[in-house]
Formats: structure tokens, sequence, C-alpha cells
């Protein structure tokens, strides 16, 4: 059995390749149970939440990422989210690699964000708020602009010197990043803002919103957790990864679908919709558009696969 470490993985796992790659999976027949996802008590303020998130494509593949979300490990200068993957073979059920789960799961995110956004963000899109600077802040920047011409960035977070520090890291010839502390002014500015944030109450308002803005939900994975509020769902056109785990798990889905600002029906499409030509994305330049992704497992194994084919 293999074992890929972080290094291995980003190195395997460009952004435009795993972008293509999770088109190609979310239109091909890939099993994913509802995975298992627990309540773990902590004793910090926050509860933490384990996640075993199994996958197959027959024939081929098994896989199972075990992961965990401590919200307060950023107080402990540590990743909010630790993982594992397990790749098995599909006919014998041999294991074939363990993979750094952490890696895989930053890079697989912020590719299934920049897909939706090649259906949904305008293809003229240039600048890019991203809200949040945690461990996927830097990869949804630069999937974002794998997929959209971005040259200006600007990042902002509840701590000034993380977004500055992000900022400067991130800052090339090519692509301009700056950090900013007013974050109406950003929003009302961006052509695709990009949240990543634990959050439990709404970071970004409806009220900011340009028209022809993609508005792109990375961060609440429970009910209890949002990122914008009731004003941006009202004036968006939704769009979600998965409705078996957006409408159960998503605070900004749950949340106005339980005060019915929000019909199930009201969600357009998810990435199975969208990839494979069954619903319309971005209808018309002015339109708001927002996704709201939790992850699922298809995306894993089809990371996982990718890795262990060119690791």
């Amino acid at each position: 059995m293999r074992v890929i470490d972080a290094a291995a993985v980003e190195a395997a796992l460009d952004y435009p390749t795993l972008v293509e790659k999770l088109r190609q999976a979310f239109r091909s027949d890939i099993a994913t149970p509802l995975r298992h996802h627990h309540t773990v008590p902590t004793y910090g303020e926050n509860d933490a939440t384990l996640l075993l998130m199994p996958a197959w494509q027959t024939g081929r593949h098994i896989g199972v990422k075990i992961a965990t979300a401590f919200p307060d490990n950023g107080t402990r200068n540590l990743a909010m989210i630790m993982a594992t993957y397990m790749l098995m073979d599909g006919e014998t059920g041999a294991p074939l690699a363990m993979i750094d789960g952490v890696a895989l799961t930053v890079r697989r995110t912020a590719c299934a964000s920049a897909l939706a956004a090649r259906y949904l963000a305008r293809e003229d899109c240039e600048r890019l708020l991203m809200v949040g600077t945690g461990q996927l802040a830097p990869h949804l920047i630069l999937a974002h602009a794998s997929v959209r011409p971005i040259c200006n960035v600007l990042i902002w977070g509840r701590s000034p010197a993380k977004a500055r520090k992000l900022a400067k890291a991130l800052n090339r010839p090519e692509m301009k990043v700056d950090w900013t502390e007013d974050l109406a002014s950003a929003a009302s500015g961006a052509h695709i803002i990009s949240c990543a944030t634990a959050s439990p109450d709404p970071v970004v308002k409806g009220e900011w919103l340009s028209d022809g803005v993609h508005v792109d939900l990375v961060g609440g994975y429970r009910p209890d957790m949002r990122e914008v509020d009731d004003e941006a769902i009202r004036r968006a056109r939704v769009f979600v990864d998965t409705r078996e785990g957006a409408c159960v798990e998503a605070g900004d889905i749950v949340q106005p679908i339980e005060s019915s600002l929000l019909r199930p029906d009201d969600v357009a499409a998810d990435l199975f919709d969208l990839t494979r030509g069954e619903r319309a994305g971005r209808r018309h330049y002015d339109q708001i558009t927002l996704f709201k992704s939790v992850g699922t497992a298809l995306e894993d194994l089809a990371a996982a696969q990718l890795i262990v084919q060119r690791a």
C-alpha cells in the first residue's frame, strides 16, 4: 500500500486538471451513500464534527474519507479540518493507497467551486473577494483564477493580520492580491465573492451584492451556520453541489427553507444537473447566482483516483 503525503497530493492535483476530473465524475456512475455525520463534544466553545464519507465506482475503486472539523482549532494555530483518505481496489478490496486527506479535501473543495463557476460566473470576471483566511482561502482564489480571468483579489478576514499575510503570500504580477477591512465596499465591487468561514451568523449581506455577481459559499457545513443573509438568498438564483447534502446540512439553504423564504424546488440545479446539461446555469449577464457546497464523497474519490494515477 502506498502512503501519499500532502506534497505529493499538491503536485498531482493542479487546478485545471482536477476541475475537469470533477466534471467527468459528476457525469459518471459513482455511488455515494449518505455519509455518517456525528457531533463530538469538546472542551472548547464549539462541538466538533466527525465525518465518514464512502464512495465507489464498480469494478474500479472504493474509497472512504475519515475527517474531523474542530472549529476552535484556529485559536491553536491548527487547521480546522483533519482527514485521511483510504483508496481500495474495486475488484478485490485490497488497500491501494493512504492519502493525506487535508490536502485532498482543500483541493477538491476549491475545484468544485471552480467547476460551478464555469457554469455560473460571468466569463469576464476579473475581481474576486475572498471572505475568510483559513486553509481553504488560497486554494479557492487560485482555483477560481484557473477558470476565470481573475486579476484583482481582495481578502477580508476577522483578523486583518491574517488577511494581510495571505495577500502578501499570493500577490503576483499577473494577479494583484490585497487585503481590506471594508467588507461592504469590497463585496459591492466584486464579480465573484467566495466565502470560507465557520460563522454561525451571516457575514455577507444581500444589499451589498451588485448585479451579475456570483456568490460561492463553502464554509458553512452545519444547519446552524450562515455566511449570507436572507436578502442574498432572495436576490439570487440558487445552486448547490448536491441537493441531498446541501438541503439537509447547509444553514444557508436549510434555514431559508424552514422559514419558507426558499422552497426545495427553488434550487435551480446541482452539479449533476449542470455537468450533464440537464439544467441551465447563468441565464443572463446581470443575474446574481449563488452556489452552496457542503462536499460529497464523489469529489474525494475522483481526486484520489487522479492522485494515484499521477503521484
